[in-house]
């Protein structure tokens, strides 16, 4: 296949992070495109280093000091946390010369190496997380302000202004059967199934290897495929463990090890001031639709809108669209969810400069009043609080008022040019 490329969103910060640090970490999940991103956005102006897990590529582990004077910078260490040895040696670089753009790191493992890099080089180093494409990207629209971005400055400006669909390459049940890995983009329809598979079992059998001490990998690859078919619901590790015969705390620790590899994430719970009334767990959420969809054996594109599952996904690729905006927003706001105990809930609050962002999603085209429920009793609940228009993301086809307060947004929505 030959190389294709769609440009990222993420390539603005990164361009501003090297202006301005002498390294730059990017991670993220494997096959995410950090490699990708870097060749295109460093292409001809640095020199590229990939290390392996078992050969010590230009005796880089043996003798750091060695490797580092042998290559200019701006120099990219590709998979960084399989060379570890480097990082006192480019310390003591940074530290006699501050110069930014020096050296980037990338990295698919949230522990070990990455931790260290976050304390070793403190203050000489900024991180930029990676995920798979959004819908701005997929729709080659990233010279728009995304409508997250303008939603958390003003709703009532993107409101007014208004907003229309992104229309990517393929409609909303194919787009979450595939996922949103860069391969499975380019891959045709029929090999989608056969990609999650490969990833899955590249997966356990080298990176979750690489961290964890597992007796029965076997079980291992069935509690993968149950959190992936979890997604967007409230975590319970006694729940998860019993499903496939295996402790509290193993299911504890190998949910670490999805987090750590950036194939799980969890949003924790809003409490305010009446803990005893709120449900305090966190939602958990399988990084990518695609692998879900393989987990939950879900055939074709066609089968999702009728599998149970359907509303879980939808909120997980809206979780994601949210998750990959505000990781190029600094500072980042606080991403919560609420559920009281007599079930009202709202999936998202998004915390910034003490304002609450409440977003119910709603895998609907359709959306209408009686879906703000969730925010109303929010705003019943807490009227202390400062609490922004609400906002209902669903597949609808423009943007629709629901009350005074709350409206309706198409899941993917791109700013008019006024917004």
């Amino acid at each position: 296949m030959p190389e294709m490329y769609l440009p990222r969103e993420a390539e603005r910060r990164l361009s501003s992070l090297l202006k301005s640090f002498p390294a730059v970490v990017v991670t993220g999940a494997r096959q995410v495109g950090k490699s990708t991103l870097l060749a295109h956005a460093l292409a001809g102006a640095a020199d590229f280093v990939v290390f392996d897990p078992v050969v010590d590529v230009e005796n880089a582990r043996r003798d750091p000091e060695l490797f580092l004077e042998n290559h200019r910078t701006p120099l990219v260490l590709d998979e960084v946390q399989y060379a570890p040895e480097l990082l006192p040696s480019i310390k003591r670089r940074i530290d006699r010369n501050r110069a930014p753009g020096q050296y980037i790191l990338t990295g698919s493992q949230q522990w070990g190496v990455l931790a260290s890099v976050a304390e070793s080089l403190a203050g000489r180093v900024a991180f930029l997380d990676l995920e798979g494409f959004s819908l701005m990207e997929t729709a080659e629209a990233t010279s728009n302000r995304h409508w997250l971005t303008a939603w958390i400055d003003s709703p009532e400006v993107v409101v007014g202004t208004g907003v229309e669909r992104a229309r990517g390459p393929f409609a909303l049940y194919e787009r979450l059967w595939r996922g949103f890995l860069p391969q499975a983009h380019f891959l045709p329809l029929e090999a989608i199934p056969d990609f999650h598979l490969a990833y899955q079992r590249t997966y356990i059998e080298r990176d979750a290897r690489l961290l964890a001490d597992v007796s029965d990998w076997q079980q291992f690859g069935r509690f993968v495929r149950l959190a992936s078919a979890l997604t967007a619901q409230e975590v319970n590790r006694s729940q998860v463990g019993r499903e496939i015969g295996v402790s509290p705390q193993t299911a504890e620790r190998w949910l670490g090890i999805l987090k750590a590899t950036f194939q799980w994430f969890e949003v924790p719970a809003f409490s305010g001031n009446t803990v005893k009334r709120i449900a305090s767990k966190a939602k958990g959420f399988v990084a990518d639709t695609g692998l879900a969809c393989w987990s939950l054996a879900i055939s074709t594109p066609n089968a999702v809108p009728s599998h149970p599952a359907w509303g879980a996904l939808f909120e997980t690729a809206v979780y994601g669209e949210i998750r990959k905006a505000i990781s190029l927003l600094s500072p980042r706001p606080i991403v919560h969810h609420w559920r009281s105990r007599n079930g009202a809930e709202v999936d998202f609050l998004l915390e910034r400069d003490g304002t609450f962002f409440p977003i119910e999603v709603k895998a609907a085209s359709r959306p209408s009043r009686g879906d703000t429920s969730g925010i109303t009793a929010f705003r019943k609940t807490y009227p202390q609080l400062r609490i922004a228009k609400g906002l209902v993301v669903a597949p609808c086809e423009a943007m629709i008022p629901l009350s005074e307060s709350d409206t309706a947004m198409p899941w993917d929505a791109v700013l008019l040019p006024s917004a």
